[in-house]
């Protein structure tokens, strides 16, 4: 028997209680996903959340966000105002329970709120808790209010501070952020531009103002839509081809609010996105199932009726009826159910039903007085249906039967020696020099490595099983073990890091962006899980002459693009700095080099490749790399300042 260790004695006086919102201090992840650049803007969000429920009452139609010159936050809206009077519990005004205290609000079924996105009362005084300060003032019967409070802490009582017009009411919620606390202390505009474009596209009617006060760059954008959803799908199929107008539904089923937009185009991939009460699910749930389903079987009775499919034919499958498809759903529920803390999937079952049969309803009364388009969705269907079938034979073609085959491969790829996933990353490379310089300079024990020849397909523009005929593409499947489609299986990932290493040039970034593309519309699970990197390949080496102790000194350096160049020159001085070789090419290096800048773990800079937003990143994609060339046009010709250095 194991001797007991005594020394340490677990008592009463080792049992701790957090007071207030020291836990939300202690732990942010908890309350706010992380410490991050995406938990930071997740600060904004809970605040602007806020104001969006209070639209969502009809009690505001106007907000305005503000970033300051000192990186404070403004958020204001003219809603009801939080209340001032004295809440009956707690003996304290009713605006500093809300902003001070864990699981307050009016959102618990007191009659304040029908629907909001706010269920715990966590949103806000977790913000106060995570700011170095926070400024809460409220309109309300003729009055401002003010109470200020430092890192979750009351510093003021509430007070007023001038009067308004009765009829004005609202709320400012001024914060900054505690830099001890967050990984990153930078806004991210386009980050924030597509969400308030969102929001506003899912509460029409209301006005979203966005000022940037910082003095690098001062801008605003303004957001009002008056077609609500319907306006979100036009916009997502800006740059695509369209078979019909956009099918608009608004009923409201039992409690739930139903809002649906729906629009076939010429493309291959599904583009579905849902929303319960104006919050993102970026896991679907049950709103997104019962959109799918009421499309699967409403196509399938329609092409039976019409006579468009005979006895002896299959169904259409969901993806049959889903390739081409733009849709957006919003539900609007009184006591939603998510998933988490972060509400990443909606739970509740009933609204499966509500969402079917609003849809059914209003798809299949647009069907009957739309035969032509209906018709046209239906051959997109059948199309589907062909390239289903001929995708599943060549998928067939691609998928591993053992990890131990990797050797046999077409796509050269030279494998790691482990066999354990988790310490195992793959590179893969453009072209066969580079992938030669490759596999001479990596760590054999866990680095592998796939040199791609040439550009692999676009696959925005080509369909699956002409996709999987492709050498290439069947080498990289094969390759990371996971499948695609329909045998997709994450847990058959030979590689913990799929890292996409290409020149540091035009041609290294098409070839990039093409892989993301493939990775984005066939493997997008191995995106969000964090597996796939960009290599940051070196694209000068310099020598610096640098003057110390009255002597001249002379060190051989690596820079990676054209800003960090002329930084290095303005800093030192240009007859400081010169160039040695510029790498316009992977192959230009030799192995010690490739490994010291861009395979060593130690020295080496990867990206990780993550999704801020699915939607705009899908509308993203299409312009790049859809069939719509003027869109691609414009946005080249309006960011070509921007790219002297392209990077992903």
């Amino acid at each position: 028997m194991a001797k007991q260790n005594t020394d340490f004695v677990y008592g009463a006086d080792q049992i701790q209680v957090l007071e207030g919102l020291e836990a939300v201090r202690r732990r942010p992840g908890m309350y706010i996903g992380g410490t991050d650049e995406k938990a930071l803007h997740h600060m904004v969000t809970e605040v602007v959340d806020n104001s969006i429920d209070e639209a969502m009452q009809g009690r505001c139609d106007t907000i305005k966000i503000t970033i300051h010159k000192d990186d404070s936050v403004s958020v204001e809206d003219n809603g009801a105002g939080i209340p001032v009077d004295i809440q009956k519990q707690t003996g304290l005004p009713a605006v500093t329970v809300v902003m001070t205290k864990l699981h307050a609000g009016g959102k618990f079924g007191g009659g304040g709120y029908k629907v909001s996105g706010g269920l715990h009362g966590v949103g806000v005084s977790a913000v106060n808790a995570l700011s170095t300060w926070m400024e809460t003032k409220v309109k309300r019967d003729g009055k401002i209010y003010r109470q200020r409070f430092e890192r979750g802490v009351p510093v003021t009582d509430v007070e007023v501070i001038g009067k308004c017009d009765p009829g004005d009411t609202g709320t400012i919620q001024t914060f900054l952020r505690d830099d001890t606390i967050f990984q990153v202390t930078s806004y991210n505009w386009n980050m924030m531009v597509t969400h308030f474009r969102e929001i506003a596209f899912l509460t029409r009617g209301v006005s979203i103002q966005f000022i940037d006060e910082r003095p690098d760059v001062p801008r605003e954008m303004n957001f009002y839509f008056e077609g609500g959803v319907k306006s979100f799908v036009s916009y997502l199929n800006k740059n695509r081809t369209t078979l019909h107008s956009p099918i608009y539904i608004d009923q409201e089923v039992d409690t739930t609010q139903v809002e649906a937009a729906i629009q076939y185009t010429d493309g291959f991939s599904e583009s579905a996105f849902a929303f319960a009460n104006t919050i993102n699910t970026p896991d679907g749930g049950t709103h997104l199932t019962g959109l799918r389903t009421a499309l699967t079987r409403l196509i399938n009775d329609y092409s039976r009726k019409q006579g468009f499919l005979k006895d002896n034919d299959p169904n259409f499958t969901g993806d049959d009826t889903r390739q081409g498809l733009t849709a957006i759903v919003s539900v609007k529920v009184i006591e939603p159910q998510f998933e988490g803390q972060n509400k990443l999937k909606l739970l509740n079952n009933e609204v499966r039903y509500h969402v079917e049969t609003a849809v059914a309803e209003a798809m299949g009364q647009w069907m009957e007085e739309n035969p032509r388009e209906a018709r046209q969705i239906i051959e997109k269907c059948r199309t589907a249906f062909r390239a289903r079938e001929a995708a599943k034979k060549a998928r067939d073609l691609v998928i591993r039967k053992s990890a131990l085959e990797s050797l046999t491969l077409p796509g050269k790829l030279a494998d790691c020696s482990s066999r354990n996933p988790a310490e195992c990353e793959i590179y893969i490379v453009e072209g066969d020099s580079a992938g030669g310089t490759a596999k001479q300079g990596r760590d054999r024990r866990f680095q592998a490595i796939l040199p791609l020849r040439g550009k692999i397909l676009n696959i925005e523009k080509t369909s699956l099983d002409k996709a999987l005929a492709n050498k290439e593409i069947q080498a990289l499947i094969t390759a990371l073990g996971t499948g695609i489609g329909e045998s997709f299986d994450i847990s058959g990932l030979r590689y913990n890091r799929i890292i996409l290493m290409t020149d540091a040039d035009v041609d290294g970034s098409h070839i990039r962006t093409l892989l993301l593309t493939f990775f984005f519309r066939y493997l997008e699970p191995l995106v969000e899980t964090g597996h796939l990197y960009i290599a940051q390949p070196p694209l000068y080496r310099v020598t610096v002459t640098e003057t110390q102790n009255g002597r001249n000194k002379r060190d051989s350096r690596y820079v990676y693009d054209d800003k960090s160049l002329d930084t290095l020159r303005t800093d030192l001085g240009s007859d400081k700095v010169r160039i040695d070789q510029r790498y316009k090419g992977l192959g230009e290096m030799n192995d010690e080099q490739l490994w010291e800048t861009t395979m060593n773990p130690e020295n080496r800079t990867i990206l990780q490749v993550n999704i801020e937003d699915a939607a705009e990143s899908d509308r993203t994609f299409d312009m790049l790399m859809g069939s719509q060339v003027p869109p691609r046009r414009r946005f080249i010709q309006t960011h070509a300042n921007q790219v002297r250095n392209l990077d992903v």
